[in-house]
C-alpha cells in the first residue's frame, strides 16, 4: 500500500523545524513563510508547546466526550478570555471542514432553513456541505449535490441583499478574508452590511476565520476589524499549530440541545492540551500585535519590489499579485533561496502565511531573496 497522492509536490521533505525554519534529512534549512498552510501560528516546536503536549501525553490523549474534560474546560475559557467572545459556546471538532458543517447545520436547526449563500471564490472544505458552499465545481462529486447554495461577489451589498432577502436561506457564510482565492479581504462595511441583512432576514450569519483566525490579521478574528458579532464562527488551521483540532463559536442567540452535534475525537485531551499551548503563546509573547508589525514591515518593503501589481491582506496573511503568473517566481524562491510561499486559485497571486513568530531578520531576508527573484525574472514573458 502507498499513500494517495493529493496535492502536487515538490521534492522535499522537512524533518525538524524551529520557530520559522525547516530542515530536511541532508541538513538543509529552508525559511517557512507559508506555516503549511497557515496551521503553524506559534512557530515549529516551540518549547511551550513542546513540553505541553509532552505533559498531557504523560497524563491522558484520550477518553470520549461521555465523560467530562477539564482540559477542555479549560480550552473554552481561555478562548473567551483571549479573543473577546467570552460569551460564545465552543463546540470542538478537528478540522475546519468540519467545523463549517457544523455550523451550517447549526444554522439550519435555529431557523428550519435551507438555503445558503455563499462568495464567489469561497473555499470552506472538501466535505459534503463544505464543498457545496466552496466555489469550485470540480471538487464536487455527484453525491455533493442537492443543498441550495446561491453565490454571490464579495464585497458587494446589493448582491448579497438579493440572495438573503427570501425567507428560505439558513445562512450566509463568509470568510474573514479569503485565503484560497488569493487573499481577498471582506471589507468592514460588507461586513457590517451583511450582519444587518442577516438581522432584517433571519439568516445565520457565519464567519469562517479557519484560516484569517487566530491573530493572523492583526486582531484575533478578522471580523473584528468590523466591530461585528457573527452568529457562529469556525477556527481550525492555527488553533492546534499543527495537531489537528477545530472548532465552531456559538452565539447566545443560536439554539442548541444536546445531541444536536458530536464528534468522537473533537476535543480530546491532547488537542485541547495543544490549542491551550498555543493560546498561552499568543498572549503571553504579544504575538497578534507582532503580527500587525511585521505584516506592515513586509508591506513596507514589498511596495518597491518589481513585479509586485497588488499586495492585498492584512498582518501576516498577504497576497502578492504579480506582473505574471506566480509559480515560477515561488519555485525559484524554494529552489533558490530556501524559502516556502504558498499559491492561489489565482495564478498570478503567491501568498504569505509565515508563523505568528517570524522576526525581522526572517522578513529581511525573504524581501531579499524575493527582490532578487523578481529583479532577475523575464515578467513580459509571462504577460
Amino acid at each position: 500500500m502507498q499513500a494517495l497522492d493529493v496535492y502536487a509536490q515538490y521534492d522535499i521533505s522537512p524533518v525538524r523545524g524551529r520557530g520559522a525554519e525547516l530542515w530536511d534529512a541532508e541538513g538543509r534549512r529552508y525559511l517557512d513563510f507559508y506555516g503549511g498552510h497557515a496551521v503553524i501560528s506559534i512557530g515549529h516546536s516551540h518549547p511551550q508547546f513542546v513540553e505541553a503536549l509532552r505533559a498531557q501525553i504523560e497524563r491522558l490523549v484520550f477518553y470520549s466526550n461521555a465523560v467530562r474534560n477539564p482540559v477542555q474546560d479549560a480550552l473554552a475559557r481561555l478562548l473567551g478570555e483571549v479573543s473577546g467572545c467570552e460569551h460564545y459556546r465552543l463546540f470542538l471538532c478537528n478540522s475546519g471542514a468540519e467545523a463549517n458543517e457544523n455550523a451550517l447545520k447549526l444554522a439550519s436547526f435555529h431557523n428550519g432553513r435551507s438555503a445558503v449563500v455563499a462568495l464567489r471564490g469561497a473555499f470552506h472544505g472538501r466535505s459534503s456541505a463544505a464543498v457545496q458552499v466552496t466555489d469550485n465545481p470540480t471538487l464536487r462529486a455527484a453525491i455533493n449535490q442537492g443543498m441550495e447554495v446561491r453565490f454571490v461577489a464579495p464585497n458587494t451589498t446589493d448582491e448579497l441583499e438579493q440572495a438573503v432577502r427570501t425567507d428560505d436561506v439558513a445562512a450566509v457564510i463568509i470568510e474573514g478574508m479569503q485565503g484560497v482565492e488569493g487573499v481577498i479581504p471582506m471589507e468592514d462595511d460588507y461586513l457590517r452590511d451583511a450582519r444587518l441583512l442577516c438581522d432584517r432576514h433571519g439568516a445565520a450569519l457565519i464567519l469562517d476565520e479557519v484560516q484569517s483566525g487566530y491573530g493572523r490579521t492583526g486582531s484575533f478574528f478578522a471580523f473584528q476589524h468590523a466591530g461585528i458579532e457573527p452568529d457562529l464562527v469556525t477556527i481550525a488551521k492555527g488553533m492546534g499549530n499543527g495537531v489537528p483540532v477545530g472548532g465552531v463559536l456559538v452565539h447566545p442567540s443560536i439554539r442548541t440541545w444536546r445531541g444536536q452535534l458530536g464528534s468522537t475525537f473533537g476535543g480530546n485531551h491532547l488537542a485541547c492540551a495543544a490549542a491551550i499551548a498555543v493560546l498561552e503563546v499568543l498572549r503571553a509573547e504579544g504575538l497578534i500585535a507582532h503580527a500587525e508589525r511585521m505584516g506592515a514591515m513586509l508591506r513596507d518593503g514589498l511596495s518597491a519590489v518589481p513585479g509586485v501589481r497588488e499586495l492585498r491582506g492584512r498582518g501576516l496573511m498577504l497576497g502578492l499579485a504579480l506582473d505574471g503568473p506566480a509559480a515560477a517566481p515561488r519555485a525559484a524562491l524554494l529552489g533558490q533561496h530556501g524559502i516556502f510561499t504558498g499559491s492561489a486559485a489565482r495564478d498570478d497571486t503567491l501568498r504569505l502565511l509565515p508563523p505568528l513568530t517570524i522576526g525581522e531578520a526572517d522578513v529581511r531576508e525573504f524581501l531579499t531573496a524575493f527582490d532578487a527573484v523578481c529583479s532577475s525574472h523575464s515578467w513580459s514573458a509571462n504577460a
